[in-house]
């Protein structure tokens, strides 16, 4: 509900597309340094210069526009838990919720690393420690308790 009434699921389309139109964008310049590169001999090292640039931006774009995703997910979730502390007004039965979660020692067995981010914790037995990484959907339980016992 929380998610919902944030609205993020909208801001999670307009970041991806986001994403997307920078890996187009930089597959487009990299392109277009490569194509005249082959046009024109009399500007090699300007050339040379964009093309490596073109390289960067075409191996790196991608790579910083998912870590910027992941940044606003993990964001989106300490306001997740903040809207629902409102909701019920029990930040207690959160925390609560949230510790019985995380103890739960069994791996599901539907669950994989693409619809990881769509389970309020991570569902992956093996990720569940590294869960605070800059590459995880969900801030760390944890985290996230420290944060609703900030908000008390």
């Amino acid at each position: 509900m929380s998610h919902i009434k944030n609205y993020d699921i909208r801001l999670s389309a307009v970041v991806t597309v986001m994403l997307g139109l920078i890996v187009m964008l930089s597959d487009i310049f990299s392109r277009w340094t490569f194509r005249s590169s082959r046009k024109r001999d009399d500007d090699s090292k300007t050339n040379g210069i964009l093309m490596i640039i073109g390289l960067i931006l075409l191996i790196f774009a991608p790579l910083f526009g998912q870590l910027m995703q992941l940044a606003i997910s993990r964001r989106r979730e300490y306001l997740a838990d903040a809207t629902a502390i409102e909701f019920t007004r029990n930040p207690d039965g959160l925390i609560s919720a949230l510790t019985k979660l995380d103890s739960d020692p069994d791996e599901l067995e539907v669950a994989n690393s693409s619809t990881a981010h769509m389970y309020i914790v991570c569902p992956l037995k093996d990720k569940k420690k590294k869960s605070s990484s800059l590459f995880s959907t969900h801030p760390s339980i944890e985290d996230r308790i420290e944060a609703i016992k900030n908000l008390k």
